[in-house]
């Protein structure tokens, strides 16, 4: 994967950064631009008492406003040596914004800060990390507000394509992950979940006397694709983790019991009805980790 041109949405209704300290950490090691972003809107300059003339002067002398408070807050990175450039919008969907910039620029990395928000924001689709996950053509990394300690990352794997998703993109998981190794010194785990159906679901009783043999070979059909997905790569094997459980609650345990600092997950596009339901397993993770989250789609840069 490369490193040379990264996205970072500012959030312009928090004082705090996330987001841009990240972005920032990686353009040090790597030499990649900074584009910053940031979406202005205020309900009172939409169509209203004011003609339309005063309207969009009005919006113009704000955004040249927020775009020099920006250059000014980001000018010690600028005197550090990083390579950043500003780029203020109007628009009250922010998420649409975001991805027609993504569009245009084709970033390696879109750096968004993400901060806790209800089931019922999710049900309205309100949330511009949500859309972000579901709809971004790049890579994604959700920042989350706690302190970053850079020393950990975990990969999740899913060898059998259990979510439908194909075989490819366990493999750019696992390329992402040890560049960003690379890149960072992140010591990089590698972890997949595995959960047989349980018996209560065994209706037939004829099932049910083989779920012992079921539970078996389930197991090793998982042991099997892991070890030997692991194995197409420079991976050791104390750094590959096979786990029974469903991943929405292994991966979160996992993540707390070994400090990861950023978990990197797959996710692909379903269909809107699906995604106002139920949403990907990355969503469901995303509320239960503490940690940053770097969600990739399939056909992601390498």
């Amino acid at each position: 994967m490369k490193f040379e041109r990264l996205l970072v949405v500012i959030d312009p209704e928090h004082e705090q950064q996330p987001a841009l300290q990240r972005a920032a950490a990686l353009a040090r090691k790597t030499g990649a631009e900074l584009h910053l972003l940031q979406v202005d809107y205020h309900p009172s300059l939409e169509a209203g008492l004011l003609d339309n003339r005063l309207l969009t002067h009005a919006r113009e002398a704000m955004l040249l406003q927020r775009r020099e408070e920006l250059t000014a807050r980001v000018a010690d990175l600028g005197a550090e040596g990083l390579k950043i450039a500003v780029d203020v919008r109007w628009g009250k969907r922010r998420h649409e914004e975001i991805l027609s910039r993504a569009a245009v620029l084709q970033p390696d990395i879109l750096f968004k800060s993400t901060h806790p928000s209800s089931a019922l924001r999710r049900l309205l689709l309100s949330d511009t990390s949500w859309q972000l996950i579901r709809r971004s053509p790049v890579p994604v990394w959700l920042v989350h507000d706690a302190q970053w300690n850079g020393q950990r990352l975990c990969a999740a794997l899913d060898p059998l394509h259990s979510a439908d998703k194909p075989a490819a993109l366990d493999h750019l998981l696992i390329n992402t992950s040890q560049a960003l190794q690379a890149q960072l010194g992140l010591q990089a785990e590698y972890l997949h979940a595995q959960a047989p159906l349980p018996p209560s679901l065994m209706f037939d009783a004829e099932v049910a006397q083989e779920y012992e043999d079921y539970v078996t070979t389930s197991a090793r059909e998982h042991r099997q694709a892991f070890d030997a997905l692991i194995a197409q790569h420079a991976i050791d094997k104390a750094q590959a983790h096979l786990l029974e459980g469903f991943a929405e609650e292994v991966i979160p345990r996992f993540v707390r019991k070994h400090n990861i600092d950023l978990l990197v997950m797959g996710a692909i596009a379903r269909g809107h009805l699906e995604n106002l339901l139920i949403g990907h397993t990355a969503e469901r993770v995303l509320e239960r980790v503490e940690c940053d989250l770097l969600v990739i789609k399939p056909g992601g840069k390498e």
